[in-house]
């Protein structure tokens, strides 16, 4: 029998006792969930079950006979009881904890809290002696105590007993001999002149159940969760099951600000279908000849499309009515646009042009002023371009062979011959430059040293690619192959999709939705095709583009938003069904209304625009194509779009 006792006793159970948690003299609950009333614990002295913590439940002495619980239900019934203190329920929490013969914390840490709590320093140093011989490091014993004395330490000053905190941090914190640059950080607290001046040079949330809750929880790290609980455990477990079955399910993608938005508990999580970009919103009509290239710029505020008609539109993105109103037309891309790359403050856009295209054009977006047009050679070919995550820098290369580093004044900072360049992208560390060759392979290059090495081997052309937001994976479309999913760490081939049509013109696909964790691809079948990240046939299969589909691209701030370009003439804008419209378009001006009151006004250029270039204002209307205009990269078979 005294087994058996011991053995509950180190569960957290006994047959008589039980314990709450903690909140400051007025009842209002701390940060660690815990409840104070009138000096006692929950209403449960030092976590013990006592019939006189409250006359009302003293007839329930004698009446509810301890339950015989297996180990898993003794640890549910603690956290449920827990849960019940904290939400202040109190009464409840007491005879769930009477009937089931459960504490929820071992006495001795229950009264460690408390000491804590009401900031009773030397009795909860005392209390850690009973408590080392269960912490889960017993060489954390040390950190426990110097904790204790930094909240000693700081709620002395802070009071302005000067001369008792210099002896806490002289005769308490040094001799610990622990965390030594700390040490010397709080003696320069001691420079405070104000309790205010040492809340915000601390950090720290002063005297009180705040600051005191927050070191609870610090402290309560050390100690195994069979002894005490960690703080809101029932809601830490739902959470981790509701992010759980957000990530099982193949349509999420609605972004939430708490946990629990949007979800019920009484029924596993599964979205619709219809959160996803299926349906078009806006049909773009502006430009008078083929659309190659979509791109929405890094703070989704704007989307720019470039076209065989030698004209790049910007477009403003109203999150309100989810859609897409004409700003300007930069004009004067003799060749036509067939790529376009802002850069990351989304201030500035450089535009490439198809294979014949020795010309790349950098436009100051805000103002519409041409910054630089880079032609460092009629021979070159200038296809494709990434920005340095600077903002001040980017690459430009192209099929002919040339590999350009370059500044916003558009000088040739370094150089690397005989890289012929599909498609570039530069890795989040600034360092190195991903290209695509015509060796079907992608190599990294670094500027700096002017080493190169191999990171990935395709059996058959990369057409295009592009890299999501860690830096980590890599999408390819690969000629007569469709969609690759590479991790360019393990340099691991992930996954292939299936069922689009990719021969050997230019496609671009991207990554995006909630966490980026959806992808997206145009099609030669004139269809936009829509995967999960994790499985290999489509969510869905998008219609309404009458020729060949060749860039899709995400907001990456809205992840409800899509935008496709065709050779049709215009551009797509898909968003959610109906039914799904207005919780978007309401999170949509949320968060643009949060951005735009954080966000700066973009630099402005003062230089005239060159020669052979101008800026056109106006809500519709179509300029003149080119006679010379070309078309995007293809290897073998005839022009695209026929």
């Amino acid at each position: 029998m005294q087994q058996q006792q011991a053995t509950a006793a180190k569960n957290g159970c006994s047959s008589k006792d039980a314990n709450n948690g903690n909140k400051n003299e007025d009842g209002i609950e701390s940060l660690y969930g815990l409840k104070e009333v009138d000096g006692v614990v929950g209403g449960i002295k030092h976590g013990l079950l006592h019939s006189d913590a409250d006359p009302s439940f003293a007839e329930l002495d004698g009446l509810i006979q301890p339950k015989n619980v297996s180990k898993t239900d003794q640890e549910i019934v603690r956290i449920i009881g827990q849960h019940l203190t904290s939400i202040g329920l109190h009464r409840s929490a007491e005879v769930l904890m009477q009937e089931s013969g459960c504490r929820l914390d071992h006495p001795a840490a229950a009264k460690f809290c408390q000491h804590v709590m009401d900031g009773d320093w030397n009795k909860a140093e005392m209390d850690l002696s009973e408590l080392k011989n269960v912490l889960v490091c017993p060489q954390n014993l040390v950190e426990m105590k110097f904790l204790l004395q930094e909240q000693k330490y700081l709620e002395c000053l802070e009071d302005g007993r000067v001369m008792e905190a210099l002896n806490v941090l002289r005769h308490e914190l040094t001799p610990l001999g622990h965390n030594v640059v700390r040490v010397h950080e709080l003696s320069g607290f001691m420079m405070c002149s104000t309790g205010e001046e040492l809340r915000e040079i601390a950090r720290w949330q002063g005297k009180g159940h705040v600051s005191r809750g927050a070191l609870m929880e610090r402290l309560q790290r050390f100690l195994p969760a069979s002894i005490m609980l960690p703080p809101r455990r029932l809601q830490t477990l739902l959470t981790q099951a509701v992010d759980s079955q957000k990530e099982r399910c193949p349509y999420h993608n609605v972004k939430s600000n708490a946990p629990f938005d949007n979800v019920s508990l009484l029924s596993d999580h599964l979205c619709s279908k219809d959160q996803l970009p299926l349906e078009t919103w806006q049909v773009l009509n502006d430009h008078c000849d083929e659309v190659w290239f979509c791109r929405f710029s890094p703070d989704g505020t704007k989307l720019a499309t470039g076209s065989k008609d030698t004209t790049v539109m910007i477009w403003n993105v109203d999150p309100e009515n989810c859609s897409l109103t004409h700003l300007k037309t930069l004009e004067g891309h003799s060749y036509g646009v067939a790529y376009l790359s802002w850069s990351p403050d989304s201030s500035h856009l450089a535009a490439c042009g198809p294979d014949d295209c020795p010309e790349l054009w950098v436009w100051q977006v805000e103002t519409g002023q041409l910054r630089v047009k880079l032609s460092h050679a009629s021979e070159d070919s200038l296809t494709s371009c990434s920005w340095h995550p600077d903002g001040r820098r980017f690459v430009a290369g192209g099929c002919r062979g040339q590999f350009y580093l370059c500044d916003l004044e558009g000088n040739v900072l370094e150089s690397w011959e005989g890289v012929r360049v599909q498609a570039l992208a530069w890795k989040a560390d600034g360092k190195t430059v991903l290209a695509a060759d015509t060796h079907h392979r992608i190599r990294g290059y670094n500027f700096d040293d002017l080493t190169d090495c191999n990171i990935l081997q395709e059996d058959h052309p990369i057409m295009s690619f592009t890299v999501n937001s860690t830096g980590r994976l890599a999408l390819l479309n690969v000629a007569t192959q469709g969609v690759h999913l590479w991790d360019l760490q393990d340099r691991i081939l992930v996954r292939k999709y299936q069922g689009l049509t990719q021969g050997f013109y230019t496609i671009h696909s991207g990554f995006g939705g909630l966490g980026q964790e959806f992808i997206a691809s145009g099609s030669e079948d004139n269809k936009v095709f829509v995967w999960h990240i994790r499985r290999e046939l489509p969510l869905a299969t998008l219609t309404g583009h009458s020729r060949t589909v060749n860039c899709v691209h995400w907001n990456p701030r809205w992840p409800h938003l899509l935008a496709s370009a065709s050779d049709d003439g215009t551009v797509r804008l898909w968003g959610p069904s109906q039914e799904c419209r207005t919780a978007a378009a309401a999170a949509a001006a949320a968060a643009a209304a949060a951005a735009t009151a954080a966000s700066t006004q973009a630099t402005t250029n003062n230089s005239a625009a060159a020669p052979g270039s101008a800026v056109t204002n106006h809500s519709s209307g179509s300029p003149k194509p080119s006679s010379n205009s070309g078309h995007p990269t293809f290897i073998g078979g005839a022009s695209n779009g026929s």
